[in-house]
């Protein structure tokens, strides 16, 4: 599985039915990026789309099999991210996200900026 398509999954799961635009803005690519994401989860029957108000409107939400991957693969990250760290003592690894989340918000600032 893509990072991509990881992103529309991972998003979908946490916010419920979503547009294309809502996708692109939160992670900040353009909506063709997203689109192709859907289109190919959509192939793989990880997501549907069903009509909005607007029948240009297109909400996304994840399908039973993409509800089980979702689960899935979290799963498969969270023991990564776990083994990954188990040799770093906490305070370090809670320095790192504390650099990391800053790090994030000024790279979405920056690109604000260049809007």
């Amino acid at each position: 599985m893509s990072y991509s398509f990881w992103q529309v999954i991972l998003y979908v799961n946490k916010y419920g039915q979503s547009t294309l635009v809502d996708i692109s803005n939160y992670y900040n690519v353009e909506k063709p990026t997203v689109t192709r994401a859907v289109k190919r989860l959509q192939e793989k029957h990880i997501v549907e789309v069903i009509s909005g108000k607007d029948k240009r409107e297109k909400i996304i939400q994840l399908t039973e099999l993409g509800k089980e991957r979702y689960t899935t693969i979290r799963k498969k990250i969270t023991e990564l991210e776990y083994s990954v760290m188990e040799s770093i003592p906490k305070e370090e690894q809670n320095a790192a996200f504390h650099l990391l989340s800053k790090l994030r918000e000024n790279i979405i600032k920056e690109g604000r900026k260049n809007e």
